[in-house]
């Protein structure tokens, strides 16, 4: 199968299966979208929503956020992962945006990345999610669902996926894209036992065929 068919066909999957994908994560503006996504890292969307409606209550924007101390933040968000890194990014996130962006969370991937706690893939998300621009934001399940269904194959590192992705997926795609893959690893295609049975991609999955359809 070549591999413009794939993307077409699957494309057409999701879209007639999947209209409407979007985050799980809770959040009211851009700020709490980045706070969100920093927390998620290496956490669940579940765990991340339990902890922040205090914060948020407690710290609703960058302005009041950056005069917190980081342990006061630290307190709010001690039972996610790494606490205390996030807590760190949390806080100088939210001082520079008041510094160096007057106060307003910065559009571009560029700008983005350059608050602390701030990488790739949650600029992306962030650029995707709340300006639908074109770009696709790579996670675990990103990852691993582009690769198994053939979509990138030989991709070596989540940029080189990335890469692959927005060459072959359109435009007015790609925002949507990452929420197709991502929610269908986060639900099907999982990582230790994927549900190949009731996967309506199977036609065009490469590693589905690969074991020749032995998927108990």
């Amino acid at each position: 199968m070549k591999i413009s068919e794939r993307y077409r066909e699957i494309l057409k999957w999701f879209g007639e299966n999947m209209p409407v994908a979007e985050t799980e994560l809770l959040y009211s503006d851009p700020f709490q979208l980045i706070v969100a996504v920093i927390l998620s890292a290496q956490c669940t969307d579940k765990r991340v929503n339990m902890i922040t409606p205090p914060l948020f209550e407690r710290y609703p924007d960058a302005a009041s956020m950056s005069r917190a101390t980081t342990e006061e933040i630290f307190g709010l968000i001690r039972s996610c992962s790494y606490p205390n890194n996030k807590a760190r990014h949390l806080k100088g996130m939210a001082e520079m945006i008041m510094t160096r962006f007057n106060g307003v969370v910065p559009s571009s991937r560029e700008e983005l990345t350059l608050l602390p706690g701030v990488g790739r893939k949650t600029a992306n998300v962030i650029a995707s999610v709340v300006w639908k621009s074109p770009v696709i934001a790579v996670d675990t399940h990103v990852f691993r669902v582009s690769r198994r269904l053939g979509l990138t194959p030989g991709a070596k590192n989540p940029l080189d996926v990335e890469l692959r992705l927005t060459r072959e997926i359109p435009e007015a795609v790609r925002p949507m894209a990452h929420h197709w893959l991502l929610l269908h690893g986060r639900y099907v295609c999982t990582a230790r036992k994927p549900d190949c049975l009731s996967c309506g991609l199977r036609p065009w999955c490469a590693w589905y065929a690969k074991n020749n359809g032995k998927i108990s």
